[in-house]
């Protein structure tokens, strides 16, 4: 897999929502507003949580407000685009993208 440079992500990021396929009921949803600000709705959640993002060279670093932070990565292969945690492990596959907030947020 190869990760994305920040041009590549700043193009499919930055004003759409990615559904993520965590292994769950349904899909994390993942909203980049604009180049600064990212919510996100997990599955079950009622609630989504926000914050803030910026793009590096290889990935972005996002810092969720009363949450984690940490470096991520969306890389590609043949078969799609995989989120990799701040550990280097895959986290999900990202099952669609679509623009805007996709209603949810």
């Amino acid at each position: 897999m190869t990760p994305m440079t920040s041009n590549t992500l700043s193009v499919i990021a930055t004003g759409f929502t990615h559904y993520v396929n965590i292994g769950k009921d349904s899909d994390a949803a993942i909203y980049y507003e604009n180049n600064e600000s990212v919510h996100m709705l997990l599955p079950g959640a009622t609630a989504a949580m926000r914050g803030t993002w910026s793009l590096l060279p290889d990935g972005y670093y996002v810092r969720w407000v009363d949450g984690p932070e940490g470096k991520w990565q969306i890389a590609r292969d043949a078969d799609g685009l995989t989120y990799i945690d701040p550990t280097g492990k895959p986290a999900g596959r990202v099952s669609k993208i679509v623009p805007g907030p996709a209603g949810l947020f």
